[in-house]
């Protein structure tokens, strides 16, 4: 069957089928695609047709263009609609193709009119003819090619997607029908007001044919009878128009894109928090037909999703609106449709919740990771693995909580969740972060800190310091307020942290510098990686700037410098303060928290404490203890231990610096001692204690000393003290 090849139209016909363009001249919109030198205007003219698919809503020109293309083409063209037509049409237009190829060697243009309705066994149907050229085929189709047709198919044909007209496109096809003498309403004297027809355009939205059949009834039904005489003036008024097109219907599939479309439009508006946009998509569905219950669906996703932490209340606004439009129906239900999304859109934002498929991401990429003994069941094999020893119950500390780790070990440092800066979370934000790092730096706290050795500990092992009553992070949270305590900032001031530990201190200081910077210098890559890590979620603009060393920025100057354990591993003091004093602008000041080693528990002490009805020591290895502890802590010619904070006061005087505080503090905390600690504290080949006892005692004695002292201390709680000193000065 050759379509489009009349040229003669059936007065009986709808004005819509009669006013068709037949050419690209008549054919108003999609100028996107067909305008003056576009690929498919070209490829029309020059009659070059490869295969196609036209998408886009009804009453957009799909079946019009391929009339036009029919009336422009010199190849044989066939039509079948895939609601009415199957299997069985398809192979007799297939026929009828190869028959014109092979005795007319005249081409077929196969158009299918809703291409989408086949199944994939009929559009498979397709494929072999389309691919060796028997046919070119034009598939029109309202839902979404890439998801409702063989994907064979579409990667064989030119998409091309229409769009609903725009006002001057209907304004243009109105006035194509007021001059048609032959297929429209030229014969007449017609005459319509402007508020009329702006009522006819405003309602077709956007589809030509709801505007011609709009027109057609206010023409057809103005007159007495129809058609009237040639030269019959007819006149249309505004309430004509109304009673013509009195309501559009709305663009709507439950099954198909628009369905898909709107319910995204809607979402994306209460994640905008846009209540007028909202409101207007939510009225478009439920005027469509929307099943509510499906819209309150949405609605409790999205108080999850994109309101989340920020407002914890908007899930149980949306869910009690859900139950009591349950009890009450439509079309009063709409009140509570309307003050669950107005809640929702109005509330503040927050995706954090999103933090799920990161933790779901790190399981999936990350090796499994075994459960930390202290958080295992400890009911059923405490006793033969121990399993929960360790466990630091909450509920037992001040505020209920305390500082532990929690995630595998190999994700230490690890954040999922971030609070937002919005509604609730950002009353958190600030405690969440804040624990966060302050549990991070007791997990990750320098092996080396005290300083009992002159070679350090290996920092692949546990910390030396196991820490079983949680005063660690007590004592951290006081150094840290005691550091920041004296200091004044400016927004913009930019300070300088030579980070220890997991960099506890950088976070403090971002908070106190918005507009300012902090530089985090770190020894080593591991700790660039872990600050990298934990700044993933600050903007680039909030990220602390990391720095290997002092001299990639030879102009940068300081106004703060703040650092833990900075002087206190070094041999020349002063040496390493000068350093770091070149770093910093005029008036720049420098507040430090050095562990003072003269104050930390002695061996001999805590043999003493341990048993003090039990002399455990022989008298020639208390002497030895306290010989070699007199020489580790009371030489002020042992740079790493025999210092104290008077000694180091005088020298920062006489080299003129300001002293603004100086004072030292002491924190007691539970401890315990690993076997290989004491042993390395002991040996006679790396300094400290051992390197002292070995100058009063044998090799056996000593190893007997050794057994004994980690005999008597290992596994056991001891009370830990240390002396910190808090200075505050400016050169």
């Amino acid at each position: 069957m050759d379509l489009f090849s009349s040229t003669a139209v059936p007065a009986h016909q709808p004005l819509a089928y009669r006013m068709r363009p037949r050419n690209l001249d008549e054919y108003a919109g999609q100028d996107h695609i067909i305008g003056p030198g576009r690929l498919l205007r070209r490829v029309i003219q020059a009659d070059q047709l490869s295969s196609l698919i036209f998408y886009g809503p009804p009453g957009t020109g799909k079946t019009t263009l391929a009339r036009v293309i029919a009336n422009s083409t010199k190849s044989y063209f066939i039509t079948i609609n895939a609601v009415l037509s199957g299997v069985k049409q398809l192979r007799e237009a297939i026929d009828a193709a190869k028959e014109k190829r092979d005795l007319h060697g005249r081409r077929t243009t196969l158009f299918i009119d809703e291409v989408h309705r086949w199944n994939k066994a009929q559009q498979d149907a397709l494929l072999p003819w389309v691919e060796n050229g028997t046919i070119i085929l034009i598939g029109a189709t309202t839902e979404n090619p890439y998801f409702e047709v063989n994907p064979a198919l579409v990667s064989r044909s030119r998409i091309f997607q229409l769009k609903s007209l725009n006002s001057d496109d209907l304004f243009k096809i109105a006035r194509q029908c007021f001059d048609d003498t032959e297929r429209g309403y030229g014969k007449y004297k017609l005459s319509i007001d402007q508020v009329a027809l702006e009522h006819l355009v405003d309602t077709a939205n956007g589809d030509a044919r709801s505007l011609l059949n709009g027109l057609e009834l206010a023409v057809e039904t103005t007159p007495d009878s129809f058609p009237p005489p040639a030269g019959t003036e007819i006149h249309i008024t505004l309430e004509t128009a109304e009673e013509s097109i009195q309501k559009k219907a709305l663009l709507y599939d439950k099954e198909g894109d628009y369905h898909y479309d709107t319910i995204s439009a809607f979402i994306k508006s209460i994640r905008g928090s846009d209540p007028d946009a909202a409101l207007y998509w939510m009225a478009r569905m439920i005027q469509a037909g929307e099943e509510p219950r499906f819209i309150f669906r949405r609605m409790l996703i999205s108080a999850c999703e994109d309101v989340g932490m920020a407002d914890p209340a908007a899930l149980g606004v949306v869910e009690s609106a859900a139950a009591a439009y349950d009890r009450i129906g439509l079309p009063e239900g709409k009140f509570h449709l309307t003050q669950a999304v107005l809640y929702l859109a109005t509330a503040p934002k927050s995706n954090s919740t999103m933090g799920y498929f990161d933790a779901a991401r790190a399981v999936d990429q990350e090796l499994a990771e075994e459960v930390p003994n202290h958080l295992k069941d400890g009911s059923r094999d405490k006793h033969g693995f121990g399993h929960g020893v360790g466990y630091l119950y909450p509920h037992a500390y001040r505020d209920h909580w305390v500082a532990q780790q929690y995630l595998p070990r190999g994700l230490a440092g690890k954040i999922f969740y971030q609070p937002s800066n919005q509604g609730y979370e950002k009353s958190i934000q600030s405690e969440v972060a804040r624990k966060r790092e302050l549990q991070l730096e007791t997990v990750m706290e320098e092996p080396s800190e005290e300083v009992l050795t002159n070679s350090p500990v290996d920092r692949k092992q546990e910390g030396w310091l196991r820490r079983t009553s949680g005063e660690t992070a007590g004592r951290l949270k006081s150094q840290r307020d005691e550091i920041f305590r004296d200091l004044t900032f400016n927004r913009n001031d930019r300070v300088l942290i030579p980070v220890s530990g997991s960099g506890f201190l950088v976070w403090e200081a971002l908070r106190h510098v918005p507009e300012g910077g902090v530089y985090a210098l770190v020894k080593d890559q591991e700790r660039g990686n872990l600050i990298e890590s934990l700044a993933e979620k600050l903007s680039p603009a909030e990220r602390p700037v990391i720095i290997n060393s002092l001299e990639g920025e030879p102009g940068l100057k300081f106004e703060k410098l703040i650092g833990r354990q900075l002087l206190s591993a070094s041999m020349e003091k002063l040496k390493t303060l000068h350093e770091f004093t070149e770093k910093l602008s005029p008036g720049g000041i420098i507040s430090l928290a050095e562990i003072v080693p003269k104050y930390s528990p002695r061996l001999s002490d805590l043999i003493q404490y341990l048993n003090p009805a039990e002399d455990v020591l022989s008298a020639r290895q208390k002497k030895a203890l306290r010989a070699a502890e007199t020489a580790l802590y009371d030489n002020e010619e042992r740079p790493l231990t025999g210092w104290s904070e008077e000694t180091l006061k005088k020298e920062i005087e006489n080299s003129h610096y300001e002293l603004l505080k100086w004072e030292v503090q002491f924190f007691t905390e539970t401890a315990i001692l690993p076997e290989e600690v004491l042993r390395s504290w002991l040996s006679p080949d790396k300094g400290g204690y051992g390197g002292e006892l070995k100058e009063h005692l044998g090799k056996e004695e000593l190893s007997e000393l050794t057994d004994l002292i980690c005999r008597k201390l290992t596994k056991i709680e001891l009370p830990w003290k240390r002396g910190i000193l808090f200075g505050c000065l400016k050169k």
